[in-house]
């Protein structure tokens, strides 16, 4: 009995994904801090308990330099998580740690060889019916539907594809989804489509009043916005690095 309640346990050790914001600043670092108050001044909160990686990969900085930027990121209450994109003497034990290689993780089954050479296959056939593509086969997209409104202070994220809101995204409520967004009422929070690095994502609204709009890391405000837009159904797309817009009644 002694023995049993005196065995070592062991540790248990989980693998698991989040979400996280990346930041990749530019040279000159005051411009850049600069334009980041901007974009924290007209969205509140927008980096309030947001984990984010800082990448600096091909960024000409010294260690000292480094330093002062998370510095001056922390008086941001910007807090970094991990640094990306750094090589080895630029980083110390004081620093967040190195990252590298982040990327959706869903769960998955190690395939065997055969599944393997299948999905290989699979691959080619697909590239091929890119070109010539057959209406009668549509490729199935992960999605979710949330039958309820997203409320002030909440926040929806679906890495792996789209969101569908039937209801309204209220003022400091946000939705992140991997793929497109679609809301089914009025959109008055944040709503940021292609965050895994979809360009292709849309942003889909019955009546636009949004805090902040992002497709693929490129994002637009409240104050960029066409007044014009405002309360009318809308669709967003990425065009280049300029999200455009159009209504859609």
């Amino acid at each position: 009995m002694t023995e049993a309640l005196t065995e070592t346990r062991p540790i248990r050790l989980k693998g698991r994904s989040f979400l996280t914001l990346v930041l990749t600043p530019e040279l000159p670092l005051d411009g850049w801090l600069q334009r980041l108050d901007d974009l924290a001044a007209r969205s509140a909160g927008f980096f309030l308990r947001r984990p984010v990686v800082l990448d600096i990969d091909g960024l000409d900085i010294d260690r000292p330099t480094l330093k002062e930027l998370l510095g001056a990121l922390d008086k941001r209450s910007v807090r970094i998580m991990g640094i990306e994109g750094a090589r080895a003497s630029l980083l110390g034990f004081d620093m967040p740690p190195a990252m590298a290689g982040g990327r959706p993780a869903p769960d998955f089954e190690a395939p065997d060889a055969e599944s393997a050479a299948e999905a290989q296959a699979g691959k080619g056939a697909a590239a091929a019916s890119a070109h010539h593509p057959d209406p009668q086969v549509a490729r199935a997209i992960p999605s979710i539907i949330v039958n309820q409104p997203v409320r002030s202070g909440q926040s929806v994220s679906f890495p792996e594809g789209d969101v569908t809101i039937i209801g309204s995204v209220a003022s400091g409520a946000e939705v992140v989804a991997g793929g497109s967004i679609h809301v089914y009422g009025a959109l008055r929070g944040r709503a940021m489509a292609g965050s895994m690095g979809n360009s292709s994502a849309r942003i889909f609204c019955r009546k636009l009043e949004a805090e902040l709009l992002a497709i693929d890391g490129y994002y637009k405000t409240a104050e960029d916005m066409e007044p014009q837009l405002r309360g009318r159904a809308v669709q967003l797309w990425l065009e280049g690095d300029a999200i455009r817009a159009e209504t859609l009644i």
